[in-house]
Parts: C-alpha cells; sequence; structure tokens
C-alpha cells in the first residue's frame, strides 16, 4: 500500500496543473511519481556532459526530495547500464534511462489520440510511470508494456506493483513487439527509432495507429503518426510537436573512427553548411544520406558513412563560400545538397510537411503529398 504524504499530493496537484489535460489529470493526481523516480538520479557535471553524480534521497530532506521528483523535469536514472541507486561514485556516459517530463508523456499520449476502450502496446517501460498512468485510465488488462533492459525492468515492475497496478510486462525487444496480445488498439514508443519496425504494423488493427519519434545517425529528428490501412500499410504526416526519447539501442549508429579530412575530389559548396544547425533542414540532409554521421570541427562539417568508407567535408573557402571534399564511393555531399535544394524551393518548412508511409517493403519519407518527393529510410 502506497502511503501518501500531504506534501506528495499537494505536489501532485501542481504538476497536474502544469502537466495535466481533462483526460489524464486525474491520473497525474493519483499516480505517485516517486516510486519511479526511485531513490536516486543522475544529475550532469556542470563542465563534463559526460559526467554524472548520483543524487539520492537519503542524503536530502524529504520535502526537498519530494519537489525535485515533482518539478516537470526529465531524470536520468541509469547511464550506459548503472541505475543511480547502484552507483559507487562520478560515472561517465550517457544516459539509458529516465523519468521523462511528465509534461512530455501526456502530450505523447494524447497525441496518440489513447483513452478509454484502447488496447495500447507501450515499447519502452523505462521507469514504468507512463504505464502506470495509463493504467489509472484504462485499467490494468489494456496495457502492455515491453522493456528491452532486464534492470529496467525488474525496477519498473516493482515501481508498477508497489503503485497497485498489475498490467502486462513484458522483457524482451520491443522492436518485434508482442504478438500475443495482438492486435493493438495504439502502439507508442518511448524510444525512438530510424525505422518503424514490421511487427509494429503487424500488431495493429486496420484504422488504428503507431505514435513514435524517429530519430536518425546525424541527429536528425521527427514525430511519426501513422494509421494502419486494411492491406497492412500505414501513412501520415509527421506531427508539428518535436518530441525526442532515448533511442532504441539497436538502432544506434556504428562507432565513429577518426576522420581524415581534405581529400578526394573538391568544389564549391551549392549551399551554406550552417543550414545543419537547424532542425528541419538536419533532418533533411539525413533523409538524403541516412547512412551518414556528422561531426564538427571548427568551422567544418564532416560527414562519414563507417560502411563504405565515404566522407565529405566543408570548410569556409578565403574567396567566398564553401569547399566541399568528397571521398568514396557515395557522394554524401551531393545528396545533401539534392535534397536541401528541394527542401528550399518547397519554403524550407518545418518536419510536419513531410509524411511517411510503410508499405511491406518499403519505407519512405515524402514533402508534401504521398506522391512529391520521397527519400527511402534505410533497410
Amino acid at each position: 500500500m502506497v502511503v501518501v504524504s500531504d506534501t506528495a499530493a499537494k505536489l501532485r496537484h501542481t504538476l497536474a496543473d502544469i502537466a495535466g489535460s481533462a483526460g489524464w489529470r486525474e491520473a497525474l493526481e493519483k499516480v505517485p511519481r516517486e516510486l519511479f523516480v526511485g531513490d536516486a538520479v543522475f544529475l550532469r557535471d556542470a563542465v563534463r556532459g559526460d559526467l554524472w553524480t548520483a543524487v539520492r534521497r537519503a542524503e536530502m530532506d524529504e520535502s526537498d526530495w519530494l519537489s525535485l521528483v515533482y518539478t516537470d523535469e526529465t531524470w536520468v536514472t541509469q547511464v550506459d547500464g548503472v541505475l543511480a541507486e547502484d552507483a559507487s561514485g562520478a560515472v561517465t556516459g550517457s544516459p539509458s534511462s529516465s523519468s521523462t517530463t511528465p509534461s512530455l508523456v501526456v502530450r505523447m499520449l494524447e497525441t496518440a489520440g489513447i483513452g478509454e476502450g484502447d488496447r495500447v502496446l507501450e515499447i519502452g517501460t523505462g521507469t514504468g510511470y507512463s504505464t502506470a498512468l495509463m493504467c489509472r485510465r484504462l485499467g490494468d488488462s489494456a496495457v502492455t508494456s515491453i522493456e528491452y533492459d532486464p534492470a529496467v525492468a525488474e525496477r519498473a515492475g516493482k515501481a508498477i506493483a508497489m503503485a497497485g497496478y498489475a498490467p502486462t510486462l513484458v522483457v524482451g525487444d520491443g522492436l518485434h513487439g508482442y504478438h500475443d496480445g495482438a492486435p493493438y488498439d495504439r502502439l507508442i514508443s518511448t524510444c525512438s527509432v530510424r525505422t518503424i519496425p514490421p511487427a509494429w504494423t503487424g500488431q495493429v488493427r486496420a484504422g488504428r495507429t503507431v505514435t513514435t519519434p524517429m530519430w536518425g545517425w546525424m541527429g536528425g529528428v521527427a514525430f511519426a503518426h501513422i494509421t494502419l490501412a486494411d492491406d497492412g500499410s500505414a501513412s501520415g504526416r509527421f506531427l508539428k510537436d518535436d518530441l525526442y526519447f532515448m533511442t532504441a539501442r539497436t538502432h544506434l549508429a556504428p562507432p565513429r573512427p577518426p576522420v581524415e579530412t581534405g581529400i578526394g575530389q573538391a568544389r564549391e559548396s551549392r549551399i551554406d553548411p550552417a543550414l545543419l544547425d537547424g532542425d528541419a533542414a538536419l533532418f533533411v540532409a539525413q533523409l538524403a544520406a541516412p547512412t551518414a554521421q556528422r561531426a564538427t570541427i571548427g568551422d567544418m562539417t564532416i560527414l562519414l558513412d563507417v560502411g563504405t568508407g565515404s566522407r565529405a567535408d566543408t570548410r569556409p573557402d578565403p574567396a567566398g563560400g564553401w569547399t566541399v571534399h568528397q571521398h568514396g564511393p557515395l557522394r554524401l555531399w551531393d545528396a545533401v545538397e539534392d535534397a536541401i535544394l528541394t527542401w528550399h524551393a518547397a519554403g524550407s518548412p518545418h518536419q510536419s510537411s513531410f509524411g511517411l508511409t510503410v508499405t511491406g517493403d518499403r519505407q519512405y519519407v515524402w514533402l508534401g503529398e504521398p506522391d512529391g518527393p520521397s527519400w527511402d529510410l534505410p533497410a
């Protein structure tokens, strides 16, 4: 049984004012986030972005801890496989699990159109907080959640049970979905993917939806919301929300080796490389060169395809403009320039002017309308 302190209840009410909506307010007021945040979180070092230190509940005044928990912020609970509760000192690495900003969780649930009567498959249980919110509103039997990391899954399962909920919890690769519970009305992913896994569209009813953030190896993002058709295909426009969650581990980019620059054929660039600092332009560039990774060194922009060894680097030309060098079988900068110029001709719109179509043998992103300019996602 969960003992609710007056402080926690008041903070939960305030959080619901900030993050809630008519549909999810009651769940926000009743689900105790402190159970899911746990007894420690990681804080990033102010100087070194890859260094994390655990802040523990036992070392804080309880009211201060609850204030932290109920701040509308994301709290990192695991870094490169190390849970904050288990950290014996500073940890170096990247976040691998977190308690996502509650208002962001609610936006995700609202955008997916989840409501009473829906059966939901959640990809990425994480701390279990969003799972519990759905159980509160839809009922335990309507919610299935999959977590890849056994330690994270165990931690979430205990928190969900302590909160009084009993959804179907699965430990496994969420990219395969969960066939035993199919078909579902809504599939939502709290991890980002490069492409839509075939199992996802295969386990959702016709007329219902898959909602997921998408991410690529250059770091470009878009928020997909696609509807299943009777023939098993799915299509829809990207949404205006720029939501992003941690990437599915098997969709992460391969390690990037050091790159030698200034080699290969040289010419004048047709675009300003600084365009790629913009979210929409980076998304477009990524569509054109989906196997490339991006790096910057000083005033140089570098693209590298690890698989083929293809590379491109741009730098300012003293006479004006920019010089690009390209090497390898893929002309990465040529493809990026063509896509950026196509996007410019359409008015340089946000990602929500693009759409995604998924069929049995192809996934492609289109600009404007399905018969407009398009780019295939990697197989």
